[in-house]
């Protein structure tokens, strides 16, 4: 597993379901991560958990993340994702939310660096493939220790540590700080892969460049639009249409009904998702390197509130921007149900006559989610 030079796919919870990362694949994506997954249900057969571990065929660079905080629980979960086909490990050591972190995982791990340090040692000893790390800035931020915490992970073995440039206290709030990244990619000598508020090429390519980082992973930028793999590879944006960006949504559900089956209860699963997808597909906007380029550079675009002000949009533009959940949930039945893009089209003018939009509404993509 080579981790420089490399554009991976963050670990999502929920949005990194296996029929999403199949989209990215047909979008330019090459590099793969599974949900988290708790290595203790995984110990315990959780099927929900197990799943969380499982790849497409499709996916020729596909990595594990488990959450742990004792060593036998991380090296068996390790190995049962290495029986699926993971290609390396890595070690959720940032996420903030409370079930994880009251659990001693997660974000607490950082507080704890030599309990950490003595954990990846344990996984790099009992897991035949690589282990990974990936880590905020510090608990709070007035407790900014990453510096101690990337010595202690290199040390103990990892081959790769992943930054992502907020701490725990500011969960999504506050815009990912590429200069501690930077210090912290200088400081190592293992690959330090850069995270946090990349929504278009110029960005990734800008912040990859000027932080030193080995490699890039794209997060919420994936989920906003599934296409930004291609465009950083191809350096150049690709601004879909709505009823170009509707036919991707409607490859996504296809792709979700052949996962959980084209029957009543694969459509209550994928439910759990598709609509819960929207919240993130609603925030696109074309947003070209000649009119955005500059203002990224003093505020990353992923942190920026964009004013629904335009004149002229298209019926089916308004519907697929609108932000409510009860139209995320329309759209998400209508694709499950359409029979092709034509009658999609329809269905969805249909729904925004049902539910005007309102006027002067802004959409903002720091939103977060998990």
């Amino acid at each position: 597993m080579d981790f420089r030079g490399r554009v991976f796919l963050a670990p999502l919870t929920k949005g990194g379901n296996l029929p999403f990362r199949r989209l990215l694949l047909a979008h330019g994506c090459t590099v793969t991560m599974g949900e988290m997954a708790y290595a203790y249900q995984v110990v315990k057969r959780s099927k929900s958990e197990l799943a969380l571990l499982r790849k497409h065929p499709d996916e020729t660079c596909f990595g594990a993340q488990i959450a742990a905080s004792r060593a036998p629980d991380a090296i068996a979960a390790g190995l049962a994702a290495v029986e699926r086909g993971a290609l390396w490990v890595d070690l959720n050591c940032g996420c903030p939310i409370h079930d994880v972190v009251k659990r001693g995982m997660g974000a607490t791990l950082l507080q704890r660096p030599t309990q950490l340090g003595k954990l990846v040692a344990e996984m790099v000893k009992g897991v035949p493939v690589p282990v990974s790390v990936k880590i905020r800035l510090g608990w709070t931020e007035s407790e900014q220790n990453a510096s101690e915490v990337s010595k202690a992970i290199e040390e103990a073995g990892a081959a790769a540590l992943t930054v992502h440039g907020r701490t725990r206290e500011q969960r999504y709030s506050r815009a990912a700080d590429w200069d501690a990244i930077a210090r912290i990619a200088a400081e190592r000598s293992i690959p330090v892969i850069g995270n946090g508020d990349l929504l278009t090429w110029y960005e990734t390519h800008e912040r990859w460049r000027s932080s030193g980082v080995a490699s890039v992973m794209i997060g919420r930028g994936a989920l906003i639009k599934p296409w930004i793999f291609r465009e950083i590879t191809e350096q150049k944006a690709w601004e879909p249409d709505a009823r170009e960006r509707l036919a991707v949504y409607l490859d996504f559900a296809r792709k979700l009904k052949e996962h959980f089956r084209d029957d009543e209860k694969g459509k209550e699963r994928a439910m759990r998702f598709l609509p819960w997808h929207f919240e993130f597909f609603c925030r696109y906007r074309p947003l070209s390197a000649e009119r955005f380029v500059a203002s990224s550079r003093e505020h990353p675009l992923m942190q920026t509130r964009f004013a629904d002000d335009e004149q002229d949009l298209s019926v089916l533009e308004k519907v697929l921007r609108d932000h409510r959940s009860v139209v995320h949930q329309k759209l998400a039945e209508l694709l499950w149900s359409a029979a092709d893009l034509d009658a999609a089209v329809a269905g969805a003018e249909a729904i925004a006559i049902e539910f005007p939009a309102v006027a002067g509404e802004a959409g903002e993509m720091a939103t977060a989610h998990g």
